[in-house]
């Protein structure tokens, strides 16, 4: 079995640490190199010696489009080149505007970090024999997207799992409850919330509720 040579590419140095230890259980994965921006990203995956690039969307940078992510701007920078290494997006976002930006710009897969250890596993695999790899909330959105043959704007509406955590909000549920049922943190929770509260325009839970039955989302 050949080993499949990986580079981890985001801002956070926990998150790293967690993705290592992660594909270090595995022994067909090997992180190679790490990358804590996306020009560090592209200049690592061009020595020629990764097979697959853990791509975040979100650096702490500004693209050269303004509202572009650094890690969009890196996929599409190490996809141009040729015999590239595929690119399978790890990322907290599930957007459309996000999802659809990675995918034109040549990544394999997008996955999100709230996915269970063998998926991402099984993704990574995927990614390297050249296999497209999507999370079931990004699948959804995509198909969605299909339908109705245009992205959802980001403003007025909210990705599947977004519109999953509202709707356990409406039913009174706390963020630990809906973290359990979801299986994920709770950290996880109160960023998908702080999504929904700025696409929504409101500051707290109650008026996110009543924008929500306001628009049908609920």
């Amino acid at each position: 079995m050949s080993t499949i040579r990986l580079l981890l590419a985001d801002d956070h140095a926990v998150v790293r640490r967690g993705l290592a230890a992660l594909v270090g259980a595995e022994d067909d994965l090997e992180v190679v190199a790490e990358a804590s921006t996306s020009k560090a990203a592209i200049e690592r995956a061009r020595i020629g010696d990764i097979d697959v690039v853990l791509m975040d969307l979100r650096f702490g940078e500004v693209g050269e489009l303004g509202s572009t992510p650094g890690g969009v701007e890196a996929t599409r920078a190490i996809r141009s080149r040729e015999d590239a290494p595929a690119v399978l997006v790890v990322t907290a976002y599930d957007s459309d505007p996000e999802i659809l930006g990675a995918i034109e710009a040549g990544a394999v897969g997008y996955m999100l970090k709230d996915a269970e250890p063998e998926q991402l596993v099984g993704a990574i695999r995927a990614a390297a024999r050249g296999e497209s790899a999507l999370a079931p909330a990004v699948q959804a959105t995509l198909m969605g997207t299909l339908r109705t043959g245009r992205p959802a704007h980001p403003d007025t509406e909210l990705s599947p799992r977004e519109h999953e955590v509202l709707k356990a909000v409406a039913s009174g549920e706390t963020n630990r409850k809906i973290a359990r049922e979801l299986g994920v943190s709770e950290a996880t929770i109160k960023t998908h919330l702080t999504h929904v509260f700025g696409k929504l325009e409101v500051s707290s839970r109650t008026a996110a509720v009543a924008k929500g039955r306001e628009l049908g989302l609920l």
